[in-house]
């Protein structure tokens, strides 16, 4: 039975622990925000000079030169800009994941803890009873582990696949140079 110290001890751990996720929550925001501020002045910026050299453009040849000067940053921006959203997103992600395995490992112990006073406690004659729990307890802590893997593993999956693909785009965004004959 758990006694009022306990109990205590225990919303304070939880209400600690919310507090500190809403401060990664908000300093994920932070960061947000702070890459669309440097991305909309980076826009603003890029945008007044493109604007300068298009109205400085004399011919065809010149425009078409500005043009494809103008796209592949682009692509290579983009990339960027998603990559620093990636990285934001996953580096939150992390940190929730990281308190959300700390806090299953806190339960895990506390349940074993309280399955070995039952057991201290259990009348004569259940010991089959005992390890049947005590069965089922090592099974679905070997489940857990086994999650907690396969999900790991997805992430790194999945993150290698991103970088693949932003790779790939990169890589088809850049113009083709003409041979020279």
């Amino acid at each position: 039975m758990l006694t009022v110290e306990q109990i205590l001890a225990a919303q304070k751990a939880q209400v600690a622990t919310l507090f500190d996720l809403s401060s990664k929550a908000l300093a994920s925001v932070e960061k947000l925000n702070e890459l669309n501020l440097q991305a909309a002045k980076a826009t603003l910026t890029e945008s007044a000079a493109q604007t300068q050299a298009l109205l400085s453009v004399k011919d065809v040849q010149e425009l078409v030169a500005l043009q494809s000067t103008v796209l592949q940053p682009l692509a290579e921006k983009a990339a960027s800009y998603s990559r620093h959203l990636y990285d934001i997103a996953a580096g939150v992600g992390a940190e929730f994941g990281k308190v959300a395995e700390g806090q299953a490992a806190d339960a895990q112990k506390q349940f074993v803890a309280a399955v070995d006073s039952a057991v201290k406690n259990a009348p004569q004659g259940s010991e089959s009873a005992v390890a049947a729990v005590k069965n089922a307890m090592s099974t679905a802590t070997s489940a857990m582990e086994s999650v907690q893997k396969a999900v790991k593993q997805a992430t790194e999956l999945a993150e290698a696949n991103f970088n693949a693909v932003t790779t790939s785009a990169l890589s088809a965004g850049k113009p083709v140079k003409a041979a020279k004959a």
